[in-house]
């Protein structure tokens, strides 16, 4: 009797040990994951535990991240093991701690127990652990310690998950600050109403409505002589970032060369070249650009590849589009031909020019022009001013509608 009472009281202080043993790893767990240890240490870590402190030769971590499956950590298992394992052919259909170490599937051979880890009901990892040694026969010592793996790895996985979360929405919150700062610099390169240029016999009005806080279209002014004026509206393929940088460089080298000695010609090959060194090929840039002398009443214009902007004259009733030019900056290498325009411009005629993102509209799976409408909205003796009104209420209709999906950069002029 006394030998079978010291049996059963050495079971107790083994098991009590036992308990004491894993409740010190959780503890330290725990002390770990409060550290805030990147995540590469605390795997690091988590190998270091199962290897060295529960005897795991093997382990295997899956886990799910938007919907994909990946290799969280990889330690004694060869690539050709790694290789055959399918997580949905082969590990979805556990739903418990299962032990098979006597008989493994196909696939999970030389491994001994699969661990599936729930959060909130829905798996989002499974472990699979195993003895490095092929040879050994009969249940893994391991197996005592599922339970406790599942546990630590459950901490782990949903830890990581957190980490993730919270990396990626600092760093959208460190893009968010920066998109607003090249906002606020691009809406200072572009010229607001009162850096218009100021005339008795022409008024200008302008939109500018990038779809993403910055964008790739631009208007610019360029007093060229007392008496002559530069103007442009360009668009660059693309949105956002990249295309915002790519119009920012094309608008410094637009300034920098755009002068009353230059011909359009010549400005438009200079700027080609300045395009293709800049976007690599990978982006273009349509552009309306125009000389208007103030005396002579004369337009001189070159097209390159862009949207045709419109002439009306009311006294005709006449609506020309203005569409003389070339194919788009960084097309080519070289533009082969470039025609120049030269157009009288007749006392109360109206100019309108804008990019496509005004009449290209979003309607289900399908594009529609709003093209005419445009043309409507400026084929008439109303004033520039009441124009450009309707052309807002127009995009602020569409806007509601969610057919706007690209930026708007307008200008409209009245020759006095």
């Amino acid at each position: 009797m006394g030998n079978f009472t010291k049996m059963i009281t050495q079971t107790k202080k083994k098991r009590i040990k036992l308990y004491k043993d894993r409740l010190n790893i959780l503890l330290d767990l725990a002390q770990t994951i409060n550290e805030d240890h990147s995540i590469d240490d605390l795997l690091s870590e988590f190998e270091i535990l199962l290897r060295e402190e529960l005897d795991v030769g093997k382990v295997l971590v899956y886990t799910c991240s938007d919907g994909i499956w990946r290799n969280l950590l990889i330690s004694g298992v060869t690539p050709e093991e790694v290789a055959k394992i399918d997580v949905e052919r082969d590990l979805l259909v556990y739903s418990g701690i299962e032990n098979i170490t006597l008989s493994p599937p196909e696939n999970l051979v030389g491994f001994d127990a699969i661990i599936p880890l729930f959060h909130r009901f829905k798996a989002i990892g499974y472990v699979l652990i195993g003895d490095v040694d092929e040879e050994h026969q009969g249940i893994s010592p391991t197996i005592k310690h599922l339970k406790l793996i599942q546990i630590i790895s459950n901490l782990i996985i949903v830890f990581i998950e957190n980490k993730r979360m919270q990396d990626a929405l600092l760093e959208q919150q460190a893009m968010k600050k920066e998109l607003e700062l090249a906002s606020r610099i691009q809406n200072q390169l572009i010229p607001g109403p009162d850096a218009l240029p100021k005339h008795r016999r022409l008024s200008i009005h302008t939109i500018y409505l990038p779809h993403q806080g910055v964008g790739g279209d631009y208007y610019d002014f360029v007093k060229l002589s007392r008496n002559t004026i530069g103007f442009c509206v360009a668009d660059v393929s693309g949105k956002g970032i990249a295309a915002a940088l790519l119009m920012s460089n094309f608008q410094a080298v637009l300034r920098s060369a755009f002068t009353s000695r230059v011909s359009l010609r010549k400005l438009v090959h200079q700027l080609n070249r300045r395009v293709n060194e800049s976007a690599n090929n990978e982006k273009f840039i349509t552009m309306f650009i125009g000389k208007y002398n103030i005396s002579s009443r004369k337009l001189t214009y070159v097209n390159a590849g862009h949207l045709p902007p419109f002439l009306f004259e009311p006294k005709k009733g006449h609506l020309i589009s203005l569409d003389k030019g070339c194919i788009g900056l960084g097309m080519l290498d070289v533009i082969p031909v470039i025609e120049v325009g030269r157009i009288s411009i007749s006392k109360n005629s109206k100019f309108l020019a804008f990019t496509d993102g005004l009449v290209e509209l979003e309607r289900g799976n399908k594009i529609t022009s709003g093209l005419m409408s445009v043309e409507k909205i400026i084929s008439n003796a109303n004033p520039i001013e009441k124009n450009i009104e309707e052309i807002k209420a127009f995009i602020n209709k569409h806007i509601d509608r969610r057919a706007i999906f690209d930026d708007i950069s307008l200008i409209g002029m009245s020759f006095f």
